[in-house]
């Protein structure tokens, strides 16, 4: 049994929001996922997938409680430590492959009855297969719920992207037949000549609680709430992840993420200051038997780095590292270098003075839990792909490059293109 965490709804009511109407959203994460293993767990942008779902929930007005249903006690310490409830686990047969999502919200709705006396009359569904949230669709789908009493839940829809009037079926002898043949041949019109059609989303589902204890998740009317397919995510497989993934990375996409704002680029880049171990190589060291190391780099990054200094940006190194080999690749590829740093803040502190560069024009670039207090005095705290989780989860942007292995190239293409853009603008 896992305890519950104090609700958001007292703080919320101190707020001024308003108390009613009662809004439960519900999480659903069980611990078995046959395509991704531990989806809901696995970093999904530098929080675990789960927690985007989460922070939907606790970022929104109309939410006055946060619970997720799951049978596993570490998908419930995580919610837990992103702020959700999880007042109880899930039992065994409600989390098989064939388990619906209906008998899942009846038994949360069930179980916080019979333990609190707690009853919601809207339920919130929030699907952690699709992160990628709009910040306000949670409270545009409550509102837009509250709004048509003759609706039973309010579903989120994108346009559909092929129209099913261009759809076939094949019959048993082989011929094709139209999916929808309510329309006569529809497959020969134009797109423009046919019914526009949507299709549902996993962002948001608005339920009345009465519709649930009628056994369904949706009811007879259920409303649309239109959102831009832009957001269309739906991570069921691995190419899945690595797609949604870098909408939120390269993009910049305007949307609900846990914890802090990132903070964008700044417009204008003079510092670049570079961790040595696990961002210039990739956190390997090979010992020989007299002790002597040697350590693995990318080449490439010599070249970003050499394009980077001509489009006049300069790049340090900031190390803990005594061993002389920061001292050898910082001096081949042309960079200023300091190592043996116990505190790297101060040394930052002291770059930029000695400089003359601002905060608001230096990015950092690290890996490891040293590398944290560094974020905060620049403008941008960067991470390689494969960051300790900490600064995965702090950092304002992740590369999708390993260190060593071309995150440094990385950054400094993306400096580049910043400039080249700001340079055509301009003139």
């Amino acid at each position: 049994m896992v305890a519950p965490r104090p609700s958001d709804r007292a703080s919320k009511e101190g707020r001024g929001v308003a108390r009613a109407p009662i809004v439960l959203a519900v999480v659903p994460a069980r611990g078995g996922s046959k395509s991704i293993p531990r989806k809901n767990l696995r970093r999904f942008a530098g929080h675990p997938l789960i927690a985007y779902s989460i922070a939907a929930g606790r970022q929104a007005a109309a939410v006055t409680r946060v619970v997720v249903s799951s049978d596993d006690e570490e998908i419930a310490q995580v919610a837990l430590s992103y702020g959700a409830e999880v007042p109880f686990l899930r039992p065994a047969e409600l989390a098989q492959d064939e388990t619906t999502d209906l008998p899942v919200f009846q038994h949360v709705l069930r179980e916080l009855e019979q333990r609190e006396g707690y009853r919601p009359e809207i339920v919130v569904h929030l699907r952690p297969t699709s992160p990628v949230r709009p910040r306000d669709c949670v409270d545009r789908a409550v509102a837009l719920l509250r709004e048509h009493p003759e609706a039973d839940s309010v579903r989120g829809v994108v346009p559909s992207a092929q129209n099913p009037f261009k759809m076939w079926r094949m019959t048993e002898g082989g011929a094709m037949q139209p999916l929808l043949p309510e329309i006569p041949e529809a497959y020969n019109l134009p797109r423009q000549a046919l019914p526009a059609t949507y299709w549902q989303t996993g962002h948001v589902d608005a339920i009345r609680a009465s519709t649930i204890d009628r056994g369904s998740m949706s009811g007879a009317v259920i409303w649309p709430l239109l959102l831009d397919p832009i957001y269309t995510v739906d991570i069921d497989t691995p190419r899945d992840w690595l797609r949604a993934e870098w909408l939120v990375e390269q993009t910049g996409i305007d949307m609900v993420r846990p914890g802090a704002a990132r903070r964008p680029l700044p417009e204008t880049v003079r510092l670049v200051v570079l961790d040595f171990d696990g961002v210039l190589t990739d956190d390997r060291v090979w010992v020989d038997g007299d002790g002597t190391e040697s350590v693995a780099a990318d080449r490439s990054d010599g070249m970003g780095l050499a394009r980077l200094k001509a489009a006049g940006i300069e790049a340090i190194v900031i190390s803990s590292e005594v061993n002389p080999v920061v001292a050898a690749r910082s001096r081949k590829l042309g960079l200023a270098w300091e190592q043996g740093v116990s505190d790297k803040a101060a040394a930052l502190r002291e770059a930029l003075m000695a400089r003359g560069v601002a905060a608001e024009q230096a990015i950092y670039l690290g890996n490891d839990v040293n590398d944290l207090p560094c974020f905060p005095l620049v403008a941008c705290g960067v991470a390689v792909a494969d960051a300790a989780p900490e600064v995965l989860q702090a950092a304002d942007l992740i590369l999708s490059r390993p260190g060593g292995r071309g995150a440094v190239r990385e950054l400094c293409e993306i400096l580049l293109r910043r400039r080249e853009a700001q340079d055509h603008h301009d003139a």
